[in-house]
């Protein structure tokens, strides 16, 4: 193919720099949609020889199915408008694999009319790992800031969200919905017997545990304390949120963790306070939680090793 459709026909130079460059230069007839020019360090980089490329249909052959149909129409709606354009895609190579490009278009115009399209393509691929990488990364980093560090089940914040989103979802269905608090008891005193590693490999295997508990696709729970932990169940009415805080004493029990410097077990035992209400236009969902806490303390005031339950009134 001839560079003349591209640059002036003496500027042998600018030929020379063209085709030393990375960047792809090339030109499309509007007209004919024929290519009157492609650089030949396109096949260099796609494997294919630039006489392979004869009109806008082995552009278009070449590209990647789940990018053509936007690309395609977004280059051509652009162009017809006389607007330079940009776009990027996937383009096969001859071994059938794709490479990220992106075409960087100026629309030539003579008397209002579109005569020709003349740009450059980019190897954009390691650009596109990077951002890639750095998407992965980022949803790591939401992932992990709505994740209990230690063990691995959601945080505090990652339980404010769901419960403001579980609260209007109550509201709105009038179906009943549960909490469950939970706390170590005498964690302190764990800690000071066995040491802190222990103690943390202790928390890791309540998490573990209390997981159990409860597994239907909306069941919530989370770490939001040192060593407090809760239960969130959706369309759960008070019985059935007792049967799981039943099950969480009991699984806990089955572990057999040794607590020696516990008051009321040689055993690790948990404290729980159980609530379940209706959600009434304008009730707040801290004040919910707040009835929940003062359930537990409850708990532990009547001797730990317990649960304490009610209905919990707006």
């Amino acid at each position: 193919m001839s560079i003349e459709p591209l640059i002036e026909p003496d500027s042998a130079v600018y030929k020379t720099l063209l085709e030393s460059t990375k960047a792809i230069p090339w030109r499309i007839d509007w007209a004919t949609m024929t290519f009157s020019y492609i650089g030949p360090q396109i096949e260099a980089l796609l494997g294919w020889t630039p006489q392979s490329w004869a009109t806008v249909d082995d552009w278009v052959e070449r590209m990647h199915p789940d990018d053509r149909e936007y690309v395609v129409n977004f280059c051509v709606s652009q162009s017809r408008a006389g607007v330079d354009h940009e776009a990027d895609y996937r383009a096969l190579t001859a071994s059938g694999e794709y490479v990220w490009i992106r075409d960087v278009v100026h629309v030539e115009r003579k008397d209002g009319e579109v005569q020709a399209l003349i740009g450059f393509m980019f190897d954009i691929s390691e650009r596109k790992k990077t951002e890639e990488h750095l998407i992965r990364l980022q949803k790591q980093l939401e992932e992990y800031s709505f994740q209990d560090g230690l063990t691995g089940i959601a945080n505090r914040r990652m339980f404010d969200t769901v419960l403001a989103r579980e609260w209007t979802s109550a509201q709105r269905s009038q179906l009943p919905l549960s909490l469950i608090l939970l706390d170590i008891d005498y964690f302190k005193q764990y800690n000071d017997l066995y040491g802190h590693i222990k103690g943390d490999e202790c928390l890791r295997q309540v998490a573990r545990t209390l997981s159990q508990a409860a597994n239907r696709p909306r069941d919530f729970i989370a770490r939001i304390g040192g060593e407090e932990f809760v239960w969130l169940l959706p369309e759960t009415d008070a019985e059935s949120a007792r049967r799981v805080a039943e099950r969480c004493l009991h699984l806990i029990r089955q572990q057999q963790i040794a607590h020696a410097h516990s008051a009321v077990s040689d055993l690790l035992t948990l404290s729980l306070g159980v609530g379940t209400c209706t959600v009434t236009p304008g009730s707040a969902a801290l004040a919910f939680v707040e009835a929940v806490d003062k359930l537990l303390y409850q708990a532990k005031r009547n001797g730990r090793m317990r649960a304490e339950f009610a209905n919990v009134a707006d």
